[in-house]
């Protein structure tokens, strides 16, 4: 019981759609529409009354979060994520069942969220700590560390209100993992910043949750959720739908989201370009024997091209280039790369398959930009067309990665060590 940090109990949160605000009305208002209202009903028994459809944005919401654990909270869109964290920062309050909270909390919801945007930044650092209810001298022993931690020392003593989003939401989160709440909630509002910056923060959450306070993190990047959480549950429709594991949790997830990321897929063999001597047929990538577009980093995955070649024709190529969310290319492959000479192909049907290693590309999104080349040197789709994949960790484990740096690519590269001798120079051993 005393380890418990948040516990939910038949949490539940209702809007209404659709209704009115109603108007503010005096007390001579409210005692002549008292009067007016059974005459008007009987004068237009058919006249239409405004109603609204109930939204339940959580439902049954039944939680235990240990002190020191870190939660991730994964689903689509709609699903009550932020609704939940919402509620557990008392921002709203909940329609039914109750929420207890044992700490202080700090919340990053969305940005600059608890900051007044007339205040400087300097200002907004001594308000946020005052309402987390911590001491002055708290505050000024974690003062510079806030501000060198959010970059914008050159900017402290600015209004917030003319900040951009990247510095408002550099200084929020700052504030928010630097004042030593017990609880620190923290929403998708970390895309705001650049990709440093973010790797910056998960950082620094991963830190909090070594000092044992609890995180309860919201994102949809699942490679994030899966370094950073202990433990995870899949929010659908308001309710909890499973609670567990964060590996099992998130596979789960993007199980449940493969179907309709695969309409891309059709849509590129739709608007590939058509040609006399090549018809695109179809494209599937599969891994592990699962058609998807979220590939696992650990594991190979396959690009199948189906195609048509209404008659014979020498040096049809297919080939598809790999593009990250830079725009930078990384790599082109044929389904002929392995051959000697150009390749004769006579009429008929084709499947090529490409195989893609395992351990070689790191976690982010990607384009698989799918074309053909014939015979003649013309490429029919010029730059190709292109189809979203994203690639997420495996959860197994490889050193190299762990560094701040961007890397394109992160294959696992197969080392040898071995003993050569059992002397030591006599140099090396002055030394060690």
């Amino acid at each position: 019981m005393n380890d418990i940090a948040i516990r939910t109990h038949g949490l539940g949160k209702m809007y209404h759609i659709g209704s009115e605000r109603p108007e503010y009305h005096t007390l001579r208002d409210a005692l002549t529409n008292a009067v007016k209202r059974p005459i008007e009903r009987i004068r237009n028994p058919g006249a239409a009354t405004h109603t609204s459809e109930v939204l339940w944005a959580l439902r049954d919401i039944d939680l235990e979060i240990q002190h020191g654990e870190v939660l991730g909270i994964v689903g689509r869109n709609g699903s009550g994520k932020s609704t939940l964290l919402k509620v557990l920062s008392r921002i709203t309050e909940p329609s039914e069942g109750w929420a207890e909270m044992r700490g202080r909390v700090g919340s990053l919801l969305e940005v600059g969220t608890g900051f007044h945007g007339e205040l400087t930044g300097r200002e907004n650092i001594q308000l946020n700590g005052a309402i987390l209810g911590m001491r002055r001298a708290e505050i000024k022993s974690r003062f510079d560390e806030i501000v060198e931690f959010s970059e914008i020392g050159k900017f402290l003593d600015t209004p917030v209100k003319r900040y951009s989003s990247g510095m408002y939401v550099r200084l929020a989160f700052a504030v928010a993992a630097h004042l030593n709440p017990e609880i620190l909630i923290v929403d998708e509002v970390l895309a705001v910043g650049d990709a440093e910056f973010q790797r910056k923060c998960l950082g620094r959450m991963g830190e909090v949750a070594r000092e044992g306070r609890t995180v309860l993190f919201v994102s949809h990047n699942m490679s994030a959720v899966r370094n950073l959480c202990t433990r995870a549950i899949q929010l659908a429709n308001g309710r909890v739908v499973m609670a567990g594991e964060t590996s099992e949790v998130t596979e789960a997830y993007l199980r449940g989201t493969r179907t309709e990321s695969l309409d891309s897929l059709a849509e590129a063999v739709r608007v590939f370009p058509p040609d006399p001597a090549f018809r695109l047929d179809g494209i599937t990538i599969r891994q592990g024997g699962r058609e998807t577009l979220t590939i696992l980093s650990g594991q190979p995955f396959e690009v199948e091209y189906r195609y048509t070649v209404p008659e014979r024709i020498m040096g049809l190529r297919v080939f598809f280039d790999l593009v990250d969310d830079e725009q930078t290319a990384l790599f082109r492959s044929h389904h002929d790369d392995d051959a000697a000479s150009m390749s004769l192909l006579e009429a008929g049907q084709y499947v090529s398959t490409a195989t893609v290693p395992a351990d070689l590309l790191a976690t982010r999104q990607y384009e698989l930009r799918i074309n053909a080349r014939l015979g003649n040197g013309l490429i029919i789709a010029g730059d190709g067309v292109g189809v979203p994949i994203v690639v997420e960790s495996s959860g197994t484990f490889n050193q190299a990665y762990k560094s701040r740096m961007r890397f394109k690519l992160q294959p696992r590269i197969a080392w040898e060590t071995s003993k050569v001798s059992d002397e030591i120079d006599p140099v090396a051993r002055a030394y060690g």
